[in-house]
This record gives C-alpha cells, structure tokens and sequence, in this order.
C-alpha cells in the first residue's frame, strides 16, 4: 500500500471516530426521528431473516450505542461482543446492559482481535459504509466466522425509482443536514451521513463483493422503497 493511500485510510478512520464521538449523546435521538422511527422495522426485519437462536455468538460490528445488540437480545441472543471505533459510542453501549454476558471494545472492523471461528453470526448496521477498508473488513468477517457462520449487513441504500429517489435526495441533502445540525450541533456530521450513502451506492456492490471474498447463499434484501438494503451470507467450507 502507498503512502498516499495510507494517508487517506488514516485521515478517514479518524473522521468517522471523531465524528461518531461528538454526536453519540444525540445518536440514538437522531436515528429515530430523521428515520421517521423505521430504524426499528429495519433491525427487526434483518434479525427475522437471519439464523439467530439462543446458541448464536454474536459479533456487532460497528454496534454504535447497541440498538441492533439489543434488539438481537428479542430474538434470545445473549452471547454479543459488540465493536467500535467511537469510544463515547461504547460508553453509552455499556449503559443500556444490553444482557448480563455482553461485552464491547474499541477496535476496526479491519483489524478484528479474535481468533479465527470464534462467532456463530457478524451483524453490521448502518455502518459498512463508513468502514476505511470494506474489503479488508469483510475478509476479517470470514476468518472470525465459525463454519456455516452467517453475515447480517443492513445499509442505507439509492432508490431505483427516479420520483422517489428525487425526494429522498432532497430530504437528504436539504432537511436532514439542518436538523441534525440543530439538535447535534454538528453540522458536518449530517452532511458526511448523504454524502458517504452516495458515494458508498456508486461504488460498492455487498453481494458482489461478498461472493468474491468467498461467502455462499448470499442474499439482498430492499426495503421501503430501495432506502436500505439488506445482505445475508453465509461462510461454507
């Protein structure tokens, strides 16, 4: 790897970790209401279509302050080790005792300290995008994953329908920015939010990508109107 790319790898890992750590005590609020409260529907729908039981080994990548993490705990999850860049995301994640045997730690989803076939599934919500490496992560997924383990992505997404992706954009780019700016009080945070959905749609394709690193069964998910996207894949040996 060059040193320019070294350099943007950098310069990106600690945005987002900057970033994430000035707006987590607003996180959760904002998510619920520029979502229209959705990201509910979202979580709930994604664990429904995965093999989670009372046996998985859940690794939440990118867990934020643990909405997926507990949402999993519905479905008898009790096993989580969640993960993230943002230290004050943690701190928070840590208060909502998410179960009596989760834990967490600061760490990229690039650079995963766990032995190889330690976790039954790997959850990501909302947060593949902001990865500096997708591919590099991604290959770390499969080394942690047990045989027959399985990924759950869930990520924002570009609308196929010209109408309704004009109107999100709008949303996006001209409301969304003002209100995360008022109640964050941080305005470059909910600029990065459309402009990291849309530079990510252009040009990263999950399952594709996914299939290549050697995943099966993999399986894309969209919802409400092609506004986020579910993956599913599973590693078979």
């Amino acid at each position: 790897m060059n040193k320019k790319i070294i350099r943007q790898t950098k310069d990106k890992r600690n945005k987002v970790k900057n970033m994430f750590d000035k707006i987590s005590g607003k996180y959760d609020f904002l998510n619920h209401l520029l979502s229209g409260g959705m990201d509910f529907y979202w979580r709930n729908f994604a664990l429904k279509k995965s093999s989670f039981t009372k046996q998985s080994i859940l690794l939440d990548v990118a867990c934020g302050t643990g909405d997926f993490s507990k949402a999993a705990t519905k479905f008898g999850v009790t096993n989580i080790t969640g993960v993230d860049l943002s230290k004050e995301m943690l701190k928070l994640y840590n208060k909502k005792n998410i179960s009596p045997s989760a834990t967490c730690l600061q760490c990229e989803a690039e650079l995963l300290p766990f032995k190889d076939n330690t976790f039954t599934n790997i959850s990501v919500a909302f947060g593949v995008r902001n990865f500096h490496n997708i591919e590099k992560g991604f290959q770390n997924f499969y080394r942690v994953l047990k045989n027959n383990g399985q990924v759950t992505i869930l990520e924002f997404s570009l609308p196929k329908n010209k109408f309704i992706k004009f109107i999100y954009l709008f949303y996006f780019k001209n409301i969304l920015p003002i209100i995360g700016k008022i109640i964050s009080r941080d305005k470059n945070a909910y600029e990065y939010l459309p402009d990291s959905v849309m530079e990510f749609d252009r040009h990263i394709n999950l399952p594709e990508m996914l299939t290549n690193l050697g995943f099966k069964k993999v399986k894309l998910i969209n919802l409400t109107f092609g506004l986020v996207q579910i993956v599913i894949a599973n590693k078979e040996i």
